[in-house]
Formats: structure tokens, C-alpha cells, sequence
């Protein structure tokens, strides 16, 4: 029988760190639930001028640390909306497991805003709910809503709906 479940690992703060789900079944149980949180994780001027070097985007309000301090209305250098993004992958790893499907892929992203900057140094997590989960041709397609959130901001750094296929 396929099903889904939510499970401490042992968190600090108590807070659910995964939900696991098997199954097409597993995971159309989720549709509405709000999966979990990821741990905090803090964001690295050498991640920025990695990203910057990945992606050819080496703009001063991320790679210049001493003119973003001096000129940034941001007070110092911030990361990438972009990879902010590309965390997501690895962020909601850490708050679902998805289990008895042979593969998966990203299949898209839709509805993503930055509504606020992530400032170097800083930390960001993620908590994810299941918006959708469509049988298709093998297998599954699972929409998530996913807000990264910076550690005392008022507001979130992303919001985004991701899109994801998982095949039986």
C-alpha cells in the first residue's frame, strides 16, 4: 500500500525535518499539506562568486564586497535571485523524501518572485506545501509551493511554485 508520512529526525528546534511519501498514492496524499521546513543554511560570498562565475553575472552588488558596502542600499553584497533559486533542489531535499519511483526530474518552475534580497552572511530555509499531484503517462507530476525564507526578514527571499515528474 502506498501512503505518505511526516517525521521528526531529531531537529533542534522540533520542527518536522521530513515528510515521506511512496507512491503516486503517497503523494497525491500530500496535495494541501504543508510538508515541512529545511534546515538553515547560511549563504557564503564564495557561493556568490561561484554562481557569479557559473552564470556570467559578476554584478557588483554580489561580487564586490567593498563597494556594495559602500554603495548597496543593501548595506553589503547579497546573492543571486537566481541562486537562491537553484537551492531549492537541495532545500526541499531536506524536507521530502519521495520513495518507489525509479527517477525524477525538475520539470519547471512557475510564479517565482524575489521579494526580498538575501544579504551574504546571512541565512535562508525553506518550507514547501503540495499543491498539486497529477497522475501522468508512468508516473506522477508534483507541484510545490516553496517560500526561502531570510532568518529575521519580514519578508520572503522566493516564492515559487516548482515543478517536478516522477517516474514509476
Amino acid at each position: 500500500m502506498e501512503s505518505a508520512n511526516q517525521t521528526t529526525a531529531g531537529r533542534e528546534d522540533g520542527a518536522m525535518a521530513a515528510t515521506t511519501a511512496q507512491g503516486v498514492e503517497g503523494v497525491q496524499s500530500l496535495v494541501g499539506e504543508h510538508l515541512g521546513h529545511s534546515d538553515w543554511t547560511t549563504i557564503t560570498q564564495e557561493q556568490v562568486d561561484r554562481f557569479a562565475d557559473a552564470t556570467g553575472d559578476h554584478q557588483w552588488i554580489h561580487v564586490d564586497v567593498e563597494r556594495a558596502e559602500r554603495e548597496s542600499p543593501f548595506g553589503g553584497p547579497i546573492a543571486h535571485g537566481y541562486l537562491t533559486l537553484s537551492l531549492v533542489p537541495v532545500l526541499l531535499a531536506g524536507i521530502l523524501d519521495v520513495e518507489g519511483f525509479r527517477m525524477g526530474v525538475n520539470y519547471g518552475t512557475e510564479k517565482v518572485r524575489f521579494p526580498t534580497p538575501v544579504p551574504v552572511g546571512s541565512r535562508v530555509r525553506a518550507g514547501a506545501t503540495m499543491e498539486s499531484a497529477t497522475p501522468i503517462d508512468g508516473g506522477v507530476q508534483m507541484n510545490v509551493a516553496v517560500t526561502v525564507e531570510v532568518e529575521g526578514a519580514s519578508k520572503p527571499a522566493l516564492v515559487a511554485t516548482v515543478v517536478y515528474r516522477r517516474y514509476l
